[in-house]
């Protein structure tokens, strides 16, 4: 009953509003991105006289799903949708808090209420698998653009169905999707996964060079000299985070990597096991149970993170061993 409603309340909301503005968070990754733009796109396909925006920093890696806009002068009557995102401070291009009229639609865990109306459900595996979800439920028409920058996000934020809270719901939803869409899924792989060599070569950089402490937590710290080495950005290696998911002598693995321009860290987690978004979230940050995140401004801040993972990493293989 509570979805039903959920689901014809966002859509009241959207076909009410004669201007729209979609936000993510900082540092998109293709579910930020997909759900946001996606979602603009389903606007404009079933409402083309509605004025939408997806605003938010570019991100030149992911260009490709689609175009960002500025946000607009007058936004003192706009619905402001916000994906992917579970607390203000990570909101990119605006404060949810200054909009009246607001929606989130997340599948973090609940950090804090920052909308008007929430719909979050940490069991999807991706705020593009909401959106998809959303129209499904409504009647908001999937177009094939729609259709393609949500299936990249749903993907993406899978790693192709292979992560945990990919389910059943996931596989229905998806089938549905090709089903109205027939969209070239071989197409939107080689969009997602085709990289240049100097990436596949940084890679390699990356394998020779974490370090793993006595309870598997793998670790490396990147700095700006190493990525101007190997013509790379910094975004770059927490991209690639989960091409390291399979390895026998890592439970939980970190990148941290130098942001010259922001002047702190970017570190990336992620976890076979071990719960580690509490640790991120004592350290500023946040996410799921194996996928997390934050920034750092110090090398001190990064081993302090480094030294609570172990811990919990610990805690894990005792639990597992008894």
């Amino acid at each position: 009953m509570f979805k039903l409603n959920i689901y014809k309340q966002i859509y009241k909301k959207i076909k009410k509003a004669d201007t729209i503005i979609i936000a993510r968070h900082v540092g998109p990754d293709p579910d930020a991105l997909g759900s946001s733009l996606g979602l603009k796109q389903i606007i404009n396909d079933n409402f083309p006289d509605k004025k939408v925006y997806a605003i938010g920093a570019p991100a030149s890696k992911f260009k490709y799903i689609g175009e960002l806009d500025k946000l607009p002068e007058n936004i003192n009557d706009a619905l402001l949708i916000v994906t992917d995102t579970p607390d203000h401070r990570r909101v990119d291009g605006i404060d949810p808090r200054r909009i009246k009229n607001s929606i989130k639609i997340d599948h973090h865990p609940y950090v804090e209420t920052m909308c008007e109306l929430e719909w979050i459900d940490d069991k999807s595996s991706s705020a593009s698998q909401m959106i998809i979800e959303l129209a499904l439920n409504t009647k908001l028409k999937l177009t094939k653009a729609s259709a393609e920058k949500l299936y990249i996000g749903l993907v993406a934020d899978t790693n192709r169905f292979m992560f945990s809270y990919t389910n059943d719901k996931t596989f229905a939803i998806v089938s549905k999707l090709l089903k109205l869409t027939d969209i070239d899924i071989n197409k939107i792989y080689n969009e997602l996964y085709l990289r240049p060599f100097k990436e596949i070569k940084f890679q390699g950089y990356m394998a020779q060079n974490y370090q793993i402490t006595e309870n598997k937590v793998g670790y490396l710290i990147i700095n700006d000299e190493t990525l101007k080495n190997h013509n790379v950005d910094a975004a770059t290696p927490g991209n690639m985070i989960n091409s390291f998911n399979h390895i026998n002598e890592m439970l939980v693995w970190v990148t941290a990597t130098e942001d010259k321009e922001l002047g702190s860290y970017r570190i990336s987690i992620r976890s076979r096991g071990p719960i580690i978004n509490e640790v991120a979230a004592n350290h500023g940050g946040g996410g799921h149970k194996f996928a997390s995140g934050t920034r750092l401004k110090s090398k001190e801040e990064i081993y302090n993170l480094i030294q609570d993972l172990d811990q919990a990493a610990k805690t894990y293989i005792e639990k597992v061993s008894n």
